[in-house]
């Protein structure tokens, strides 16, 4: 996804909420999340389409096309000036609230006077809130428990798959300038942090660096600049997002991309054994301490060599154990994992077709797309009935069944039939054991009543676990990154109970969840639970979620003999039947 089309599907999705705010149409609402979605899936640079093409584009209809066009020609959209007039800023801001709906922050609004979070924990202390109609002490307990979750939301960050489109733009940018040798985006993103909060560009140059510094500082994609120094420029990007330049000679290349990629503890570690060997580390170079003579710098390579380290990974650089598992000292060999890859993954545990309601594609298209991506399996776990505006009933399932035996004779695919369970308030789930074992898989996920608290939470998903056709538990935080922080979990509960029954975890690829969080998935790891490294992919162009999740499963350390979909599908069943034979 280009920079331009990130930042047009952020305006569509805007408008969509504050159309939900004034209480528009549920229809209207939908269209303009829908806007949304197509416009991220667009493969082609709106901004470089002719205007009479943009309707050409999937999904983008002439009322789209016409906002896309407008936007791109006068950086702005009637519509949604209109809209963030109507709708009092401090609204927006209550709406971040976990559990707080659209029509709940208005009416806090209006009849209270709420215009900010503050205002909020203010009216809470006094009593206030209770004293609406139809808001009691449960209301309140709701809302104070949001609050607390709110303080653990990254509110200045992007999630990584935005800030890469970000990145990537401006990398494009320098890369094709004759006096730059090398250009990459470092930092957090290099290391695939879930979300970032600013963007390292680092370049090579053999000429004057002032001439890129001030190309940098003219792209189009820059709204303001911040620094502009001999050595460092620092602008602020129209996606609001920081980006630092920094441009060094290629005999540093090596030494500066250790030092801007970080992290701040792995590069204090390397530094410290550095000084142990009596030398020093800079971004300039490594260095011996006594006379300053440059011991190694132009590759990374050869900067971890020099310190008797194995080439560590970016994913892995957070001072986790990296460094020791790295060591080479006296000819040992190092213990770093062979990391998983997004071509180690033979199969998807997760996707959904049109089947269900929100669903983009049909499932002749989704297998087509997987089989073109080199896929040998693929699950369509379409939602079930539980969530009445996507979901499924027996009876419909039955006749997808139909569906997916008559698609199994055209695709050389191994098509898995499968469901997405909602896992409901007392732990049940949609369908009896009957018509659970029709499936030969099953995910099982929370989709509502998130604000309740760890020990409810847990149990909703140890009751999912215990049962035998329950194969993975899906997004199992059911975080939104930069929307909503995940829901509390005690964990060794849930992967003492994975590890017993042989259920597994999913890290859901999607570029807007990556849940499993980095530290929940390595100790999953460590407890001997199986993952799935999953798309939940709504769309054809979704099925590339896998690599996402694959990359961000390395930062846990993940080996592909600890993902199950990794695996054969011949595996895969078996482990279904494992655990149906264990419980039953």
């Amino acid at each position: 996804m280009t920079w331009v089309n990130a930042e047009l599907a952020e305006r569509f999705d805007e408008i969509a909420a504050l159309l939900e705010l004034t209480d528009a149409d549920r229809h209207r609402v939908r269209a303009y999340e829908r806007a949304a979605e197509a416009v991220r899936a667009a493969s082609a640079d709106l901004s470089e389409l002719p205007r009479a093409e943009l309707t050409a584009v999937p999904g983008v209809g002439r009322s789209t096309a016409d906002k896309i066009a407008q936007h791109l020609d006068t950086g702005r959209i009637d519509l949604l000036e209109e809209l963030r007039a109507r709708v009092p800023e401090g609204v927006r801001e209550l709406t971040r609230v976990p559990g707080l709906g659209p029509k709940t922050a208005m009416r806090l609004h209006d009849e209270l006077g709420v215009d900010s979070v503050e205002d909020l924990r203010a009216a809470l202390d006094a009593g206030r809130v209770r004293e609406l109609s139809g808001l009691g002490t449960k209301s309140e307990e709701r809302l104070r428990a949001g609050l607390d979750r709110l303080g653990a939301k990254d509110q200045q960050r992007l999630p990584v798959a935005e800030a890469h489109a970000v990145a990537e733009a401006l990398c494009a940018a320098l890369a094709g300038r004759d006096d730059v040798v090398e250009v990459v985006a470092a930092g957090s993103l290099r290391r695939l942090r879930a979300t970032v909060g600013d963007v390292d560009v680092l370049a090579a140059s053999e000429t004057d660096a002032a001439p890129i510094h001030a190309a940098f500082r003219d792209l189009d994609l820059v709204a303001e600049v911040l620094v502009a120094g001999e050595r460092k420029t620092s602008v602020l990007t129209r996606r609001h997002l920081q980006a630092d330049l920094r441009v060094v000679s290629p005999q540093a290349w090596g030494a500066a991309l250790v030092y801007f990629t970080g992290s701040k503890a792995h590069n204090i570690r390397i530094r410290e054994r550095a000084v142990r060997r009596g030398l020093t580390l800079n971004e300039y170079g490594l260095a011996r301490s006594d006379d300053a003579s440059l011991v190694a710098s132009r590759t990374e390579a050869d900067v971890y060599a020099a310190l008797d380290l194995a080439w560590i990974p970016p994913t892995l650089r957070e001072d986790t154990g990296e460094v020791e598992a790295a060591d080479t000292t006296d000819g040992r060999a190092p213990t770093l994992p062979r990391l998983v890859e997004p071509a180690d993954l033979q199969g998807d545990l997760h996707g959904h077709s049109d089947w269900s309601g929100d669903g983009k594609a049909s499932l002749p298209a989704m297998l087509a797309a997987a089989d073109e991506g080199g896929l040998s399996y693929w699950a369509v776990t379409d939602h079930a009935v539980g969530l009445p505006m996507n979901g499924i009933d027996a009876e419909g399932f039955a006749r997808r069944r139909e569906a997916i035996a008559a698609a199994r004779e055209t695709t050389a695919l191994a098509v898995l039939d499968g469901v997405e369970l909602n896992i409901l308030g007392e732990g049940a789930l949609d369908f009896d054991d009957d018509v659970l074992a029709r499936f030969d898989w099953c995910v099982a996920a929370i989709h509502t009543q998130l604000e309740q608290d760890a020990a409810t939470q847990t149990e909703r998903i140890l009751q999912a676990i215990a049962n035998p056709f329950v194969n993975a538990i899906g997004h199992p935080t059911g975080r939104r990154l930069g929307q909503r922080p995940g829901y509390d979990l005690e964990l060794e509960a849930i992967l003492q109970a994975c590890a017993e029954t042989g259920t597994a975890l999913e890290l859901n690829g999607s570029p807007s969840r990556l849940d499993l969080p980095t530290d929940l998935a390595r100790r999953a790891v460590d407890a001997g639970v199986w993952l799935t490294i999953s798309t939940d992919a709504h769309a054809t162009h979704e099925l590339a979620n896998l690599a996402w999740g694959a990359r961000y499963a390395q930062r846990a350390w993940v080996t592909p003999e600890q993902v199950l979909s990794c695996q054969p599908v011949e595996r895969v069943r078996q482990v279904v039947a494992e655990k149906r034979e264990r419980l039953a």
